[in-house]
């Protein structure tokens, strides 16, 4: 039986309408103060790793962001 390749994290795009995330992303920060924009963030970056459930991808991921 062949071993399944690890995933690895998507870097080209791949978000079908950009614009439309972005906006549903700033609205879903409305009304927020910074704190609980900060607090947000964490929570959409901890159910977004839970959806992804790959360490290894979470770390591309982690890798990624610090070279942007």
């Amino acid at each position: 039986m062949p071993q399944a390749t690890a995933p690895h994290l998507t870097t080209a795009p791949n978000i079908d309408v950009p614009d439309d995330f972005y906006e549903a992303l700033i609205e879903a920060h409305q009304g927020l103060s910074t704190d609980e924009s900060h607090a947000f963030n964490a929570r959409l970056v901890l159910v977004l790793a839970n959806h992804i459930g790959s360490t290894p991808v979470l770390r591309e991921a982690f890798a990624a962001a610090t070279r942007s």
